[in-house]
């Protein structure tokens, strides 16, 4: 599974049907911006397409990531969003999808050999995980390399 590709039947519910989609896609997005202007989001058949420019990769990575933990998304394209301070998508960061009895404690054990570095994962990663005791299995974050 790449960056961009989901699991379409799990995720937090944002929309009802796929018409509701794009407005209602955008608004989350927006609601906690990771550094994205000018978003404009389109779906069809679970595939969500956005445009518009992201400051940086880690911001361009953040609006994939709460677009594609939608209920309902199993692919983002963004091949249509620019990065203005040229930096690069997937750099020194990792991406994770959290199985059955993943904690965040656990996941950060395994990346950094030390659980208590759990609060770095949940920082990059305030736009997707808003409780750190509520995660999922098939949910998509970010797991930072340079903490």
């Amino acid at each position: 599974m790449g960056l961009f590709d989901f699991a379409r039947n799990i995720g937090k519910k944002i929309f009802g049907k796929e018409e509701e989609a794009p407005a209602a896609l955008t608004q989350h997005i927006n609601e906690d911006n990771p550094g994205v202007d000018g978003l404009q989001v389109e779906v069809k058949d679970g595939v969500a397409t956005l445009t518009g420019q992201a400051q940086s990769a880690e911001a361009l990575e953040k609006a994939v990531l709460m677009a594609g933990n939608a209920m309902g998304i199993q692919e983002v394209k963004a091949d249509g969003m620019t990065i203005a301070d040229g930096s690069q998508v997937g750099g020194d960061d990792e991406f994770y999808v959290i199985v059955k009895g993943d904690t965040l404690w656990k996941i950060a054990e395994n990346a950094y050999g030390n659980g208590a570095k759990y609060t770095k994962i949940v920082e990059v990663n305030r736009e997707v995980i808003k409780n750190a005791d509520k995660i999922f299995p098939g949910q998509k974050i970010r797991i930072p390399k340079n903490i």
